[in-house]
């Protein structure tokens, strides 16, 4: 058998390089932002020393940069399960912040020593879950660390948390202004729309655009990257316009944004969902194909894309509510019902998903299974339950439930008092046949503004209408009360004339002294009040105009008198010679008129001229016999007899036709 010939030593035969060679190579590589190179040079490192600490960290950190998060967090469990001696908890709970597994992510960071870098990631992880309290209080730890930018999120956080006012007072603190950056400006706009400063917001927005424009470019970046770099600051300047009023120039902004595609994919969803809100029900089956670009593609129900993890809860919850509103509007019920189930799972400490589950069965036909559920979340959470008791008042007075309506009404304590939630109580009340309830809510809305010392101009309203509700339901003696206390309080006028009016039916001499406490009015001292109700009335005339005032005694206005006016002639007539009278028939037809005669019919239009021999059938055509007609007085029936004779006088004999000759 013949010897294998030598070939070349192949690379996996080379003798491996030092470790510190490989160290430097690794070390360099890192420098220079070339990750997967290190990624590579890592394995090296480790295929000669195993579980060495330097490189596994090394690995793991490469591995982040290139976004290749699974194998990262792999390669850390592997090292738990290890059991090896070092700790990789922070870059763990980085991991599973980058996965979106921020609960995980915040139990990893517990036992951690609060250096700044996991302070840092905490408070990122505390921005994501939407604890913006909890989230402010550690970047204000952090603001004696002198980490950059950490004013940006901290101006964020505070906006979010509902703080927008303390983000100048921040500023001014730390001595830095608005335009320093265009991040930060950006963020100062967003509290000055928190704010309802719109002007203000739009020149600071334009201020930020510039500022990036001018920075992005030192930087050499493309002109697509600058405008998905800035496309934060475009979507919020066309919502600035949609807040001012100008919603075709925000319309025109958020299309030009969702047509490019040259958008971050949190700010094209804001896009979308701006855009829907600002068309309303407008084109539904549109809006809902614009929402599905949103959608993750390997779901089946609907659901928020991956990258859109960004995103703040309220926005996710706009965005949801949305599809929601459009799929009922498109009467598309069963998946409305899908979605709104999945929402208290999403939206735990909100309150929107009940009101959508309460509007999909108000959407059904079905408002007391709505107000059930209003009515149990109300009782479970009543720190959250003026907005559902609001909501189950509203659901019940639309399907004719008055007190169910009144009721969930009374229980927001807040409100129960005030003069509009009074009025919409007493009226539910009345509709459904509660007098006595409503005449209770007055006189408890009375008892708390006499107690209460503020504005007695809305006690005077709700006096004067409580008593007008009891003159109507026959409580003259509560009604009159109420109009004495104003009377004697107020000195109202209003109050006096329904005083008087009240007190008459009961007792006319109480009446009476009130009523010489009115002003007399103008125009009545001339009226004999005796003779006046001796009379049967006056009686009302069509058209006649009505007397406001009487006038006094010796006055008399004198008849107006018609002019007489010429009567309009035809031009060209003469009325002293108006030559012969008009024909009277000259309005009738012509076949209806005495002096009608039918045309003949020519008779040679009938011979038949054919060969010899032919025989030719007479053909004889009705003819018009007014002579044979009788002469009646009016020339209008004499028109309509001859007609009929015309009609019947059909000859069946020789005779009758030789009789006609003649």
């Amino acid at each position: 058998m013949a010897p294998k010939a030598k070939g070349k030593a192949t690379a996996s035969q080379q003798p491996p390089l030092p470790i510190e060679d490989l160290f430097t190579n690794l070390n360099r590589h890192i420098e220079r932002s070339e990750f997967e190179q290190a990624v590579k040079v890592a394995d090296q490192v480790l295929s000669v020393a195993h579980n060495d600490e330097d490189a596994i960290r090394c690995k793991v950190v490469a591995l982040i940069k290139c976004d290749s998060i699974d194998k990262a967090l792999s390669i850390i469990h592997s090292a738990q399960r290890q059991n090896l001696p070092f700790d990789f908890s922070y870059f763990k709970a980085y991991c599973l912040y980058r996965q979106n597994k921020l609960d995980e992510a915040l139990e990893s960071l517990k036992g951690l020593e609060k250096t700044s870098e996991t302070m840092l990631l905490e408070s990122q992880i505390l921005f994501r879950l939407g604890k913006m309290d909890a989230c402010v209080d550690v970047y204000q730890k952090l603001q004696k660390s002198k980490i950059d930018s950490l004013e940006i999120n901290l101006a964020a956080g505070l906006i979010l948390a509902g703080k927008s006012s303390q983000v100048q007072e921040m500023m001014e603190a730390n001595r830095i202004k608005a335009s320093s950056s265009f991040e930060l400006a950006y963020n100062t706009a967003c509290s000055l729309i928190e704010r309802n400063k719109f002007t203000d917001a739009e020149q600071l927005l334009l201020t930020a655009r510039r500022v990036g424009q001018e920075t992005l470019m030192d930087d050499n970046l493309a002109e697509d990257d600058i405008e998905i770099e800035l496309a934060p600051i475009a979507v919020q300047l066309a919502y600035v316009q949609q807040l001012l009023g100008r919603s075709p120039e925000a319309m025109q902004a958020y299309t030009e944004i969702i047509n490019r595609n040259l958008a971050d994919e949190s700010s094209f969803a804001i896009a979308v969902n701006n855009l829907i809100a600002l068309k309303g029900s407008k084109d539904v089956a549109d809006n809902l194909r614009k929402l599905d670009r949103l959608k993750e593609q390997d779901a089946s129900a609907f659901q928020l894309a991956r990258g859109l993890d960004k995103l703040s809860p309220k926005q996710k919850e706009a965005i949801y509510t949305n599809r929601v509103l459009l799929l009922l509007h498109a009467n598309k019920m069963d998946q409305a019902r899908e979605l709104v189930a999945a929402l208290p799972d999403m939206f735990a400490d909100s309150v929107l998903p009940v009101l959508l589950q309460a509007a999909v069965f108000v959407r059904e036909n079905k408002a007391s299974k709505a107000e059930e559920i209003l009515s149990q979340f109300a009782e479970k959470f009543p720190d959250k339950s003026r907005v559902i008791l609001l909501a189950r008042a509203q659901v019940a007075a639309a399907a004719g439930h008055p007190q169910i309506a009144a009721d969930s009404l009374s229980k927001i304590h807040d409100i129960q008092h005030m003069p509009a939630t009074v009025a919409t109580v007493v009226a539910l009340k009345e509709r459904a046949g509660d007098v006595d309830g409503a005449s209770s809510v007055l006189d408890s809305a009375i008892k708390w503004w006499s107690n209460a010392m503020t504005e007695d101009g809305k006690l005077n309203v709700i006096m004067q209408e409580a008593a007008s509700f009891k003159v109507r339901h026959g409580k003259e003696e509560d009604a009159a009360h109420l109009y004495e206390e104003l009377v004697k309080s107020r000195g109202s006028i209003d109050a006096l004339v329904g005083l008087v009016n009240t007190v008459a039916r009961v007792d006319v001499d109480k009446a009476e002294a009130y009523e010489k406490k009115l002003k007399p009015l103008p125009g009545l001292k001339g009226i004999d009040v005796d003779s006046l109700e001796k009379t049967s009335g006056a009686k009302h005339i069509e058209g006649a105009p009505v007397v406001t005032e009487a006038h006094e005694e010796g006055k008399k206005e004198k008849p107006k008198r018609k002019r007489k006016r010429k009567p309009r002639y035809p031009k060209g007539f003469d009325p002293a010679n108006p030559g012969p009278p008009p024909d009277p028939e000259r309005w009738l037809p012509k076949r209806e008129r005495s002096s009608y005669r039918p045309k003949r019919k020519d008779k040679r239009a009938a011979q038949v001229r054919g060969s010899q021999g032919a025989v030719a059938r007479e053909k004889h055509e009705a003819g018009a016999t007014s002579t044979s007609s009788s002469t009646s007085n009016s020339k209008s029936s004499q028109a309509a007899t001859s007609k009929v004779s015309a009609e019947q006088s059909k000859p069946s004999s020789k005779s009758s036709r030789k009789k006609s000759r003649n």
